[in-house]
């Protein structure tokens, strides 16, 4: 079924970003065989990070409008909690959609080198991180917003293994981190 990865992109009013230049010595993603394997790919819109810093549940309410982040509109408003060091938090829901965001990016770099996702057969896996503030443990709830988005997108292909990891810090103090691995023909 030609093109079916595209036109259901399209029907989600969904274009893929430029891949983003790596900020290291790597490149987006690589094929071995009929695999392709991203780098962890950050949620850049625009070249920018909607939020930066910690996941974590605030006493003060989600903080913002995850859809704000998903849209690139709320650049560096969301999030109004403070977690154990004092900063403030990015909350669950906005870290899911910026969890989707990356995941989109690492859809654009596996493009970058199949040339069409219309090739991927089989979204193999997902490895998600997730920088958690210290009492925070819902990282599977948050990476969620990759899973769920890559079924979207593939269908049953999209069905994938998973790992979903809390860690102290990110690049750039980003929230979230999406690499994938897929396969395609």
């Amino acid at each position: 079924m030609s093109g079916r990865v595209t036109e259901r992109l399209a029907e989600l009013g969904i274009a893929l970003p430029e891949v983003s230049a790596p900020a290291g010595a790597y490149v987006p993603a690589v094929v071995s065989g009929n695999l392709v394997f991203t780098a962890g790919q950050l949620p850049f819109v625009g070249g920018l990070l909607g939020q930066t810093g910690k996941v974590g549940e605030s006493s003060e309410g989600d903080g913002g409008d995850a859809s704000d982040v998903a849209s690139g509109a709320g650049a560096g408003a969301l999030g109004a909690g403070a977690g154990a060091s004092g900063a403030a938090l990015v909350s669950p829901s906005d870290a899911k959609a910026m969890a989707q965001i990356a995941a989109l990016n690492a859809l654009a770099a596996v493009q970058s080198v199949i040339g069409s996702l219309d090739r991927v057969t089989q979204v193999v896996k997902v490895t998600g991180f997730v920088a958690s503030d210290p009492a925070f443990t819902g990282q599977p709830g948050v990476i969620n917003g990759a899973s769920e988005f890559l079924v979207d997108v593939f269908g049953s292909a999209g069905i994938h293994a998973r790992s979903a990891v809390g860690v102290a810090v990110l690049p750039l103090d980003s929230p979230v981190e999406v690499e994938l691995i897929v396969s395609f023909e």
